[in-house]
């Protein structure tokens, strides 16, 4: 026979596990991801960030059960997108292919419209790449040194191309300048493929731009590849020397990396760096970018802020001692 009190507490009770019921609910509805995630390239399409970029996103939304979609958004050396996501809402439905532009730009830029570590919130490190120097096939030079001897003998003649000032090709361009004591006159674009398109149609001389995009168009002889940025050469071109071999310590790696704004929770990081390892460890993968000249370089989120932070000290002296400035 119930007493008065036992209904209560069976009343009580019933009504706490409805209760609970209810908030496992409407945790498994809210469950992230439950809908797109949109992912920022601060550069053009066509070029080596959103090569790579759609390439992980794929991939990572495939285990995620939601699509992750690339957005284009060039401008301003990567600032343009980079600033989207810095002041985007803190909820794991915007996040960034951050370029090493992360790291360049804080020392090139007098002013800059976001601070990369107080706005910002690394999720992890994605992979390594070095640029190619690609020239079109009417310039006259086989290898850097000529090239170097027919910037001498022909000052201000010879322009390059960049994916947009503060770039790494901006950048590599302007090292390959100093070390060699050449003029040579900046045409920037807002991305890799617009500056390829005009390499390719003679409006311009020379590019530096990393392996993947450039590759391609070296292996269909549209273009003319003259050194490999890295110390030493690609596995995946052996045949092209680096720069290092005619300029001594020439040295330029570019990075990617997944971020997202700052206040972003930390389980929602997590899984995003749960599932790009997961992608980056995988053999098939692995194996699809070292046919492209890409390192695949897992690893944590803290590992990745602390990568960047030493990146930017580095690229801050390299930046100096080039000269390089953008009012």
């Amino acid at each position: 026979m119930f007493t008065s009190s036992m209904s209560r507490r069976l009343a009580l009770g019933l009504c706490g596990a409805g209760l609970a019921l209810a908030s496992g609910l409407a945790a498994a509805q809210t469950s992230y991801p439950n809908k797109p995630v949109r992912l920022i390239v601060p550069f053009a399409a066509g070029g080596t960030t959103s090569i790579l970029a759609r390439m992980l996103a794929e991939r990572m939304g495939q285990h995620m059960g939601q699509p992750i979609i690339v957005d284009n958004r060039p401008g301003a050396g990567g600032n343009v997108g980079m600033d989207i996501v810095a002041k985007a809402e803190p909820d794991g439905y915007t996040i960034l292919m951050g370029p090493i532009g992360l790291a360049i730009n804080p020392a090139l830029y007098a002013k800059m419209p976001f601070d990369p570590i107080k706005d910002l919130a690394p999720i992890g490190l994605y992979a390594g790449v070095p640029n190619l120097l690609v020239v079109h096939p009417a310039v006259p030079a086989n290898n850097v040194k000529e090239l170097v001897a027919y910037a001498k003998a022909h000052p201000g003649k010879l322009n390059y191309a960049s994916n947009g000032n503060g770039t790494s090709s901006h950048l590599a361009a302007e090292m390959l300048k100093s070390a060699a004591g050449v003029d040579i006159v900046h045409v920037p674009y807002k991305g890799g493929g617009p500056a390829m398109q005009d390499l390719i149609g003679g409006q311009v001389s020379m590019l530096f731009d990393q392996m993947p995009a450039v590759l391609p168009q070296v292996q269909g002889g549209r273009v003319r590849a003259l050194g490999v940025s890295s110390v030493k050469r690609s596995a995946a071109a052996q045949d092209i020397p680096a720069v290092s071999e005619s300029l001594p310590g020439f040295d330029m790696t570019v990075w990617f990396g997944f971020l997202a704004p700052k206040g972003t929770p930390a389980d929602i990081v997590a899984r995003l760096n749960a599932e790009m390892n997961r992608a980056l460890k995988d053999t098939g993968f692995q194996s699809q970018l070292a046919g492209m000249g890409v390192t695949p370089m897992p690893g944590s989120s803290a590992e990745f802020g602390s990568f960047i932070r030493r990146e930017m000290t580095h690229w801050a002296k390299v930046v100096k001692d080039s000269g390089a400035k953008i009012d």
